[in-house]
């Protein structure tokens, strides 16, 4: 019996512990942690840094309203634009900064309409499930937020759809839920063209991409991209709950006093795990990253892509996308996994997604793909 609502299909076991990149069972089984939570511990369990950061600002506060001047808010915004001129938001996720993306595009351009993409996923409140396309997670919500529609993901077709009375076009870099699709360069390129030649805001959704994840701070900087919003969570602190809108100063007065809030957003202590998060993921932690990745991109294609059940991979950095052929249900994988000693994902299109914890050594990688491999050479095709 349990009193928890139905919602989430879990595993039968509780992850009781962590350290680096090994999570403990609540029957002392360990794993080798290929998901970071969920693209969220991208520094991996009990960071000492992060750590220490909470602690200490846990002896001095761990709330305060936003009625009051907050330092480490300022810090952690600096830290996330570069001081470049844009404002940021704090929240408490993903979908609170999609929420809070889609409203501000809607108050300063005095538009309604947005033009998100297939495959999407935004998230589950009102606003940002209305930007998300699976039909599967909507169903019994209706009706939805109006004024949404969607285009087909790095279509120049698409491109016909970016029309004046569009308030803002929402994309991923790469669609996390989606199936781990990445978006071409050039057609990002001519989306961010069209935008500026019709006065349509661009969003980037970052919540999955960002914090280092695919070598860059945020994944739309290897496409040199310049977008009006973009949004920030997961990996952010690390853990603990936060989320951020980041939009151009040009949209600030759109967000005057009373237009928008959260209680908890850029709470004292999410903000202190944040600061020591974006100080430690500096320009030699993202190019460790990005050499980490090309070695973990090497040894998928020598040793996984040729196996006969695998279909492709996609995805870019250490956000990455095995995609199964269809009579291996990739549920079954991810348990097979599971007793092999390795935690996974899955993701849409039958895709076993891998996001593991950016500190994760070259030699801890082999092991995971090693092991994939060898859960995978276990199955068979009919």
């Amino acid at each position: 019996m349990t009193a928890l609502f139905p919602n989430y299909q879990r595993f039968n076991f509780e992850i009781v512990s962590g350290q680096s990149i090994t999570l403990t069972d609540n029957k002392q089984k360990q794993y080798l942690d290929l998901t970071s939570g969920i693209g969220v511990c991208n520094l991996g369990y009990n960071h000492p840094i992060v750590k220490t950061a909470v602690q200490k600002q846990l002896n001095l506060i761990w709330h305060t309203s936003n009625l009051y001047q907050s330092s480490l808010q300022e810090e952690v915004a600096s830290l996330l634009t570069n001081d470049n001129g844009s404002k940021i938001f704090f929240c408490n996720s993903g979908t609170e900064a999609n929420e809070a993306a889609m409203k501000l595009a809607r108050k300063a351009t005095g538009k309604s309409k947005i033009l998100a993409f297939d495959h999407s996923f935004h998230g589950r409140t009102y606003g940002a499930l209305s930007l998300t396309d699976n039909p599967g997670i909507k169903k019994g919500f209706g009706p939805l937020v109006p004024e949404i529609s969607f285009a087909e993901y790095n279509s120049p077709a698409a491109l016909k759809q970016i029309t004046t009375d569009l308030a803002a076009v929402i994309l991923e870099i790469i669609q996390g839920e989606g199936g781990l699709k990445a978006a071409d360069g050039d057609w990002l390129q001519a989306v961010q063209a069209k935008c500026h030649e019709k006065g349509v805001l661009l969003i980037i959704d970052e919540v999955q991409t960002g914090i280092g994840r695919t070598g860059k701070l945020f994944a739309y900087q290897h496409f040199n991209l310049d977008p009006d919003i973009v949004t920030s969570a997961k990996g952010l602190a690390n853990g603990l709950p936060v989320g951020a809108m980041i939009g151009k100063e040009k949209l600030a007065a759109a967000f005057g006093p009373g237009s928008h809030g959260s209680t908890f957003g850029g709470n004292p202590l999410a903000m202190a795990a944040a600061k020591a998060v974006l100080e430690t993921i500096d320009q030699a932690f993202l190019d460790d990253v990005s050499q980490k990745a090309d070695f973990c991109w090497y040894y998928l294609q020598k040793e996984i892509a040729v196996l006969p059940m695998v279909t492709g991979i996609s995805g870019r950095g250490l956000m990455i996308g095995i995609h199964l052929d269809p009579k291996i249900p990739v549920g079954k994988v991810i348990q097979q996994l599971q007793q092999a000693g390795v935690l996974t994902l899955s993701s849409r299109g039958n895709t076993l997604r891998l996001l593991p914890p950016l500190i994760i050594t070259g030699s801890e990688l082999m092991q995971g793909i090693n092991i994939i491999k060898n859960v995978l050479e276990t199955m068979t095709v009919h």
